[in-house]
């Protein structure tokens, strides 16, 4: 469930979408209806984005009850995307300069002005490098400053994230884990970390890095486990072979932040506490619709 502060910011998203008001990058507006906002991505049979649906051809379901979508956006949405770079040791080298490469591009040249971005980087443990900023000077230094060193602790660092998540100023969040290897140095456990996001409105994207390489088959990326943490929330994770592929996968994933809709609805159960399943489908045949599977409806509370 939205907090309240992240539901004062998606009402003044949709109503500003519809030109009801002026709005600017991290402006609050203020409002007693909690509402539930869902992100979604849609994609044709051959995996192309779809970006020409009306609110009526959505169908979304709580609990598998009908909802009432009440507000709706298909333009593009300013988004908050926190990238969580993996600089243990395996990505000594050439790696952590092909990251740093596609990262450039991505955060600097893919995004929108509109846009802020943090970046987290973590080996054995996450270090939140750049916070919130739309500055690329600001980000810049942290990015020079990369060295590989020590284990991998990815699920700690989406871990570290979530209450960044919940401190951006822009409507969308989002975040992506980049990483040449398996979990063997987080705290937290899959299955607690999956608990936890539940709780957050984010999209989690994740890239893995599977070179064919003589590595122990305990270090080298897991797919699957990656996989549970992304698919909940309406992300995915993608494995490429080589870190040159970066460019490419973080170009997919930022035109997929530029083609995403927004639904919204009123809940007959704020605050209650509980988990809530969300089912999201099209009328259109032959397509597929990814969005968060479900949410906790956390009470409403006002963030200061």
């Amino acid at each position: 469930m939205l907090t309240r502060r992240q539901a004062l910011l998606s009402l003044g998203m949709l109503a500003g979408s519809r030109g009801m008001l002026a709005q600017t990058p991290g402006q609050r507006f203020e409002s007693s209806i909690e509402v539930v906002t869902v992100t979604v991505a849609v994609s044709d049979a051959e995996g192309r984005l779809v970006t020409d649906l009306t609110q009526e051809e959505f169908e979304l379901f709580e609990d598998g009850l009908p909802q009432t979508i009440t507000q709706f956006t298909n333009t593009r949405v300013p988004v908050s995307l926190a990238v969580l770079l993996d600089v243990s040791d395996s990505m000594v080298g050439l790696r952590l300069t092909d990251a740093r490469q596609a990262l450039d591009r991505f955060l600097f040249e893919l995004l929108s002005r509109d846009d802020e971005y943090a970046l987290v980087v973590f080996n054995h443990s996450p270090t939140i490098a750049a916070p919130w900023t739309d500055d690329p000077a600001k980000v810049t230094p942290a990015l020079d400053a990369l060295r590989g060193w020590g284990g991998t602790a990815i699920y700690d660092a989406v871990n570290a994230s979530l209450p960044l998540l919940d401190r951006r100023h822009r409507q969308r969040g989002a975040a992506l884990v980049i990483s040449d290897g398996s979990d063997t140095a987080s705290d937290i456990q899959l299955r607690d970390l999956r608990s936890r996001l539940l709780r957050t409105d984010a999209f989690v994207y994740a890239i893995g890095i599977d070179r064919d390489d003589p590595r122990a088959l305990r270090t080298r990326i897991n797919p699957y486990s990656l996989r549970q943490v992304t698919d909940d929330t309406g992300g995915y994770t993608e494995v490429v072979k080589e870190t040159s592929e970066l460019g490419p996968a973080t170009a997919r994933i930022a035109d997929e932040l530029n083609k995403q809709y927004t639904l919204g609805y009123t809940p007959a159960h704020p605050g209650d506490g509980q988990f809530h399943g969300i089912r999201v489908r099209v009328k259109r045949t032959g397509h597929r619709v990814r969005a968060r599977r479900g949410y906790i409806a956390t009470p409403d509370r006002r963030r200061r």
